[in-house]
């Protein structure tokens, strides 16, 4: 027999009539157009009031304790007090003292008369003597007027002596861009927009060789601790490593679309770091020239980046204003601190605590390390781009300006104790002041600046100097933006 037809298997649909569909189609659109879709819902009392409720114990808990102490110690100051003077008190009672009771915001000079009723012993109890304060808590039982005065609890800034330049030397005939000290504190080298790197002896200042190779401006510099390598990077997206014992470059790390901006060495292991425009911290094998990581997620020019031995191992800087924590097993973001305005065009971590300051045209902020906590910002705005800082072990951080401004900072509290201003040296223009690079020796006495003058300068401390002929004019900060 014929199977049956398509339309006899279909399931039958079930006929509707017009006023049905319009119904439906009546409320698609009441459930698309409605205007309440956009109101918030009704207030939920029971919500309402376990906030309240959670509110005033928070702001009130320490008052609702002192005030449910027995009458019977009221009573017994009463009786000492009134014992030991005459009455002469002044009390001016507050909105709410109308009917004798007082609520503890009464000001009392002197000693309180002996009260008679029960509702004068509970005022009398209250009001007759300033309670010393320790707490938040506390600081609620008297008044403005005769409460004790809790010092400010920012920390005093340690006292520092002024640093000054003792020594100028001359040899690039470019912009010095980079720097860093040999660990030995025997030599330092530098990078210039020259397109050469020169070995300097950190004693004498006096050139020791001059290694070309670069074809664009030597922007990052870093020495190895372990081995006679020096690494240096440049415009012209080369990053280079160099055997010290031969002078020559054994190594080169292709991979950069752009130029590279900023290089550092892990502390421990043998991998190299580099950020540039192409907005991507490379991590490198020094041994294999592989490359390990692209470390991607930065919106702009990755310009400062340093390194730990613990988690968060990498740490970078970028001109999309972020600093990113990175986790190198996996090449991902742990964290992204969002804190600045501005570019953050330099990084420097405290050699000793666990913290580290980030500097942009905004602000100099303070970091908790490893979770990146925001501590506080410096106490003064250098007021221009900040492309340069270090930090030394006795918390003394210096910043280097475009505009030639060094200034010199206590690392705890925030303060800053000196401002100087770079001289160019002759030939050069006045706006060519700025700072691009700065970094201490090994032992923390000795300062080098690489400027735009084409010049580096060396700093140390004033020995002359004491707390008596430079003081600390220091005054605690009123408020701390907190962001």
């Amino acid at each position: 027999m014929p199977g049956p037809t398509t339309m006899e298997s279909e399931v039958a649909v079930e006929p509707q009539s017009i006023k049905k569909l319009s119904f439906k189609s009546l409320k698609r659109s009441l459930d698309l157009f409605s205007p309440l879709h956009g109101h918030f819902p009704p207030p939920d009392p029971e919500s309402k009031k376990i906030r309240t409720s959670y509110k005033l114990n928070v702001e009130y808990g320490g008052i609702k304790s002192t005030a449910a102490q027995p009458v019977s110690n009221a009573k017994a100051a009463v009786q000492n007090q009134a014992q030991n003077a005459p009455s002469n008190a002044l009390a001016h009672p507050g909105p709410e003292n109308t009917r004798g009771e007082g609520t503890g915001n009464e000001l009392a000079l002197g000693p309180t008369i002996p009260a008679k009723g029960p509702a004068d012993v509970r005022f009398s109890g209250k009001s007759d003597a300033i309670v010393p304060s320790h707490g938040s808590s506390e600081r609620n039982l008297s008044t403005a007027a005769i409460m004790e005065r809790i010092p400010s609890k920012w920390p005093r800034p340690v006292w520092h002596a002024p640093w000054k330049n003792y020594r100028v030397i001359s040899g690039h005939l470019g912009w010095v861009r980079s720097v860093a000290v040999d660990p030995s504190n025997t030599w330092f080298c530098t990078g210039s927009a020259d397109r050469t790197i020169k070995i300097w002896d950190l004693a004498s200042g006096r050139l020791k060789l001059t290694l070309t190779g670069h074809i664009e401006q030597v922007r990052g510099l870093a020495v190895s601790n372990k081995h006679t390598y020096m690494f240096s990077a440049g415009d012209d997206k080369l990053v280079k490593c160099w055997d010290l014992e031969q002078n020559k470059v054994i190594r080169s790390y292709h991979g950069h679309l752009s130029g590279v901006y900023c290089l550092a060495l892990h502390p421990t292991i043998d991998i190299l770091f580099t950020g540039g425009r192409d907005s991507v911290c490379r991590v490198w094998d020094i041994r294999s020239k592989m490359q390990i990581h692209a470390l991607s997620g930065h919106d702009n020019t990755v310009c400062s980046v340093f390194t730990r031995p613990m988690d968060p191992q990498v740490i970078t800087g970028s001109h999309d204003s972020t600093i990113k924590f990175w986790d190198l097993r996996y090449g991902k973001t742990m964290a992204t601190l969002t804190h600045h305005k501005k570019s953050v065009r330099a990084m420097a971590q405290h050699p000793t605590e666990d913290c580290f300051a980030s500097a942009s045209a905004d602000n100099i902020k303070k970091f908790n390390l490893p979770k990146g906590e925001f501590m506080h910002n410096m106490l003064s705005q250098q007021k221009t781009i900040v492309n340069a800082m270090a930090v030394n072990d006795d918390g003394v951080m210096v910043t280097g300006g475009d505009n030639g401004s060094m200034w010199f900072w206590d690392w705890r509290s925030g303060h800053n104790f000196q401002q100087s201003q770079t001289i160019v040296q002759p030939g050069s223009l006045d706006s060519e002041a700025g700072i691009y690079a700065l970094t201490y020796d090994m032992t923390g006495s000795r300062l080098i600046s690489c400027e735009a003058d084409k010049t580096i300068k060396m700093w140390k401390e004033d020995e002359t100097a004491t707390p008596e002929t430079h003081p600390l004019h220091f005054k605690p900060p009123k408020d701390i933006r907190r962001f």
